[in-house]
């Protein structure tokens, strides 16, 4: 063994070391190395920035922001809604439909970021089911890892070992060149987790309430909205058929104040020139007794519907609501609501209000407001921000827990799906570079106002880029140094006899060990390498070794700490190591079963 080598190892020991305690943070430990490298005389600077110029981080980049336009269109949500729907109290069906769902999307998108947008929908599921969150959310994490194995783009690891193959010299992989192997094992997961589930859910449960933050929940209660709020369909027989808002206010002398227009899956709110069309569904805010109202929908043509303090929360990425307390110097003191046409200046609705301890319900239009009054207003997330501006009269005080599932990008989907469905289309059909086409669905999705500047900036996970750049010379250093070749050597002096079905699993057993105290993506650096050098020693096509590498570096299920995916489960489904372990560590072994027998059989030797 060389000095040099020797260097790039004790370099390489103590990058783990610090991976494995966690100290520095992993990019941190990156930057040190990109800086300490070169110092060895091994690789000079040039080559240790090599990676920032290197296509696949662009292309990882790219799809950050792609997964972010997802997120803010609300394609992503609206998943989770359906899988609600769909499921609803068969814990089985729930279970295989939230595995398929959260993988189906990962695939397309950062698993982890999948993992964050269904952990919400699942406690929300676990609460209205009563199925632990324990049961819940080690299959979610499970199934975002798997989704890793699907497609070219759903992981980092996966791009990073196609690079590798076209460094030697070889075709890069192709997008589905991993789906054989990744349903396989998500039948494989869903199976495995129907029979696991029964060890899970044995801890006591944690509260998953907003704790300290009022829920849209809380102040349908606290102010009696569902015996004031009513939910009508307009019939075919209705007069409103044509009208516009502003009309129908002044036929109407009930005092009924309309909040939104529900139209199809779009929800409207409503501007007095609005017109009603047949089929409309109605938010009405109207106190009167329940004749009272029926008379109303009789005179009118209005077809009662259900309404509960759900359909609030329900409709929480599209209607707001935020206590406002009137300071001393605001102009709507003494004026009811009324006379301060407050919908008109503001874009939001009083829906209620109270005076010290007492909630006022009768009459709310025609109340003199007074100086510290709090009114609940209800509106688009958009003019609840902008009521901040309007600090003289009003002041905000208290916004929802439920403002996170705001949709900046409310009403795109369809756009998002598209430009989604076009870099698909473009990296299958080769007509592009997989960087180009991720980089035209980035500003098809910016045209389209999917997303704009700022949230591209915020989505990309920097620390990751960072991360896999940093540690790319180590790759350089190690080849340059022999201590591949050597890694290579080695494991062919103990196993090279046995097999090339057993150099496969030895691979994927070292591949995921590693996994286990450094991230998948540094796995990845320093495993296809070898795996490749193995490929040569061998005489054998370099295919299978580095996709057995792919497969198993996004086969992290055995701890916590393993993947970002894993840690963020750990505390809404109230998990120890041990719960990761025993759930873990059995299905990596089936996986690698799978992968050893799947692999030379689909991509030959």
């Amino acid at each position: 063994m060389s000095s040099e080598l020797a260097i790039v190892l004790a370099l390489l020991v103590a990058a783990i070391a610090m991976f494995a305690i966690n100290k520095p943070r992993m990019d941190v430990v990156a930057l040190i190395m990109l800086t300490a490298l070169p110092l060895t005389g091994v690789i000079d600077v040039s080559e240790a920035l090599a990676g920032f110029s290197d296509p696949n981080i662009v292309l990882i980049a790219a799809l950050f922001v792609i997964g972010d336009g997802l997120v803010r269109t609300g394609v992503a949500r609206s998943l989770g809604d359906w899988l609600t729907v769909k499921a609803g109290s068969n814990e089985t069906k729930l279970l295989a439909l939230l595995m398929a769902v959260v993988c189906g999307l990962g695939s397309m998108m950062s698993s982890t970021a999948v993992t964050a947008i269904f952990i919400p929908v699942a406690l929300r599921i676990s609460q209205s089911t009563g199925t632990p969150s324990s049961r819940l959310m080690m299959p979610l994490s499970m199934a975002a890892l798997t989704s890793g194995m699907m497609t070219l783009i759903a992981t980092a690891p996966n791009l990073v070992v196609s690079s590798e193959l076209e460094r030697n010299g070889f075709e890069g992989l192709h997008f589905f060149a991993f789906t054989p192997f990744g349903i396989p094992v998500l039948v494989l997961a869903i199976a495995y987790m129907m029979f696991a589930r029964r060890w899970l859910g044995g801890h006591e449960e944690v509260a998953t309430d907003y704790t300290g933050v009022p829920t849209l929940a809380n102040w349908v209660e606290e102010y009696n909205l569902v015996a004031r709020e009513h939910r009508v369909q307009v019939t075919d027989q209705s007069p409103f058929i044509g009208e516009t808002v502003e009309s129908i206010r002044l036929q109407d002398t009930s005092g009924a104040k309309m909040i939104a227009i529900q139209r199809g899956k779009a929800l409207i709110h409503p501007s007095p020139k609005t017109q009603i069309q047949s089929g409309d569904i109605l938010l009405v805010d109207l106190i009167a007794e329940e004749s009272a109202v029926e008379a109303l929908r009789q005179k009118f043509g209005l077809e009662a519907l259900p309404l509960t303090g759900d359909y609030f929360t329900d409709r929480s990425q599209e209607i707001g609501m935020a206590e406002v307390i009137l300071p001393a110097n605001s102009k709507l003191i003494g004026n009811s609501l009324v006379e301060t046409s407050f919908y008109d200046q503001y874009g939001v609705r009083v829906i209620g209000v109270r005076r010290g301890l007492t909630t006022i319900e009768y009459d709310l239009k025609n109340e003199d407001l007074q100086i510290g009054d709090t009114l609940l207003v209800l509106g688009p997330w958009r003019e609840i921000r902008n009521l901040q501006s309007y600090g003289n009269d009003l002041v905000v005080f208290n916004l929802p827990a439920e403002m996170k599932d705001e949709l900046p990008a409310h009403g795109r989907a369809s756009q998002a799906i598209f430009s989604l469905a076009l870099v698909i289309g473009l990296m299958v059909s080769g007509v592009v570079p997989n960087v180009l086409a991720a980089l035209i669905g980035c500003l098809l999705m910016g045209a389209l106002r999917c997303v704009d500047m700022n949230s591209a900036y915020r989505s990309i996970d920097w620390k990751t880029l960072v991360l896999i750049v940093g540690m790319l010379p180590f790759s350089i250093a190690l080849q340059r140094t022999g201590g591949v070749d050597l890694v290579a050597d080695g494991l062919m002096k103990v196993i090279g006899q046995a097999g090339t079905y057993m150099v496969l699993g030895v691979l994927f057993a070292i591949t995921a060990m590693l996994g286990m105290f450094i991230s998948n993506t540094a796995t990845a650096v320093l495993m296809a390498p070898v795996a490749i050098a193995l490929a040569k020693d061998l005489g054998a096509s370099p295919y299978p070794f580095a996709m057995i590498v792919a497969l198993a570096a996004s086969s992290a299920f055995m701890t916590p700490v393993s993947s970002p995916v894993n840690t963020l489960v750990v505390t809404p489904g109230n998990y120890t190591f041990g719960d990761f372990v025993k759930i873990g560590v059995p299905f990596t072994i089936i996986v690698m079963i799978v992968c050893v027998v799947m692999v030379p059989w689909l991509l030959p030797l």
